[in-house]
């Protein structure tokens, strides 16, 4: 198994994409610390897995919050005793406004999720992965931080900001034995996030959210959203000793839908 016996963290864990990279690395032999603010869908996650005879605890925090950071550092020492891997999936859309619209607190709140909390969590697990020299940090980004979209400013620049905390990272990391590489999914259907995306498009643009969704599809080469086990295969790629000389890179699960 490609992650016998790591321990991983994974935010944003009980849902979509998050959900999906926890059930692929269990199965790969990780230990799961599954992580988000809503302790019934982890909870969910984890008896999930622990029925299939997985290893996994369910941490509820906040990742934007210092103090919810530490809490999901400590928890994950006192179940599995060390963090092997993380990945910084917790993500927030946002409103759906032009950017004279969005109200200064909506702009922290997203950024603080987006961002904020995968520093924070990163600044607590390298210590520890430095003294072993080994380590894999796994950011989730978005097509929105490489294209020009309209009415997602606070999402955009937040994961534009956080591939350039990626590439940081992985500088630092690199020599001390940390690998830290970002994901930028395309389209995902399955997720809350882009049926929100499509409510709000929906909206300022008169059309059905399902006319939204099957535009965003199309506008990749293979005109099809992107699944959420395709965006935890990518994850599993990375975390696994099949990526060892992969660090500081971009990985584009889009179907084609950006290509830099």
């Amino acid at each position: 198994m490609l992650l016998r016996d790591k321990v991983a963290v994974i935010t944003g864990g009980g849902r979509g994409i998050g959900r999906a990279i926890a059930r692929r690395f269990a199965v790969a032999g990780a230990k799961v610390a599954v992580v988000a603010r809503t302790q019934k869908e982890i909870e969910g996650v984890a008896v999930e897995l622990k029925s299939a005879g997985h290893s996994a605890v369910a941490i509820c925090s906040d990742v934007s919050q210092e103090s919810g950071a530490q809490k999901i550092v400590a928890e994950t020492h006192k179940h599995f005793g060390r963090i092997d891997i993380l990945v910084n999936n917790a993500g927030m859309l946002g409103s759906v406004k032009a950017i004279e619209e969005v109200d200064p607190a909506e702009w922290d709140a997203v950024v603080a999720v987006n961002l904020r909390g995968p520093f924070l969590l990163s600044r607590l697990v390298l210590p520890e992965m430095y003294v072993r020299k080994s380590g894999v940090i796994i950011n989730m980004s978005s097509v929105a931080a490489k294209g020009a979209f309209r009415w997602n400013a606070p999402y955009a620049a937040s994961k534009s900001g956080l591939l350039g905390l990626t590439r940081t990272l992985a500088a630092e990391g690199a020599k001390n034995g940390v690998r830290v590489n970002a994901i930028c999914p395309g389209p995902v259907q399955e997720t809350e996030m882009l049926q929100k995306l499509g409510e709000g498009l929906g909206e300022r643009l008169q059309m059905s959210s399902e006319k939204i969704s099957q535009q965003l599809a199309q506008g990749t080469l293979q005109g099809r959203p992107q699944t959420v086990e395709e965006i935890a295969e990518a994850a599993l790629f990375l975390a696994s000793d099949a990526a060892s000389a992969i660090t500081g890179q971009i990985l584009n699960v889009d179907g084609g839908m950006s290509f830099y």
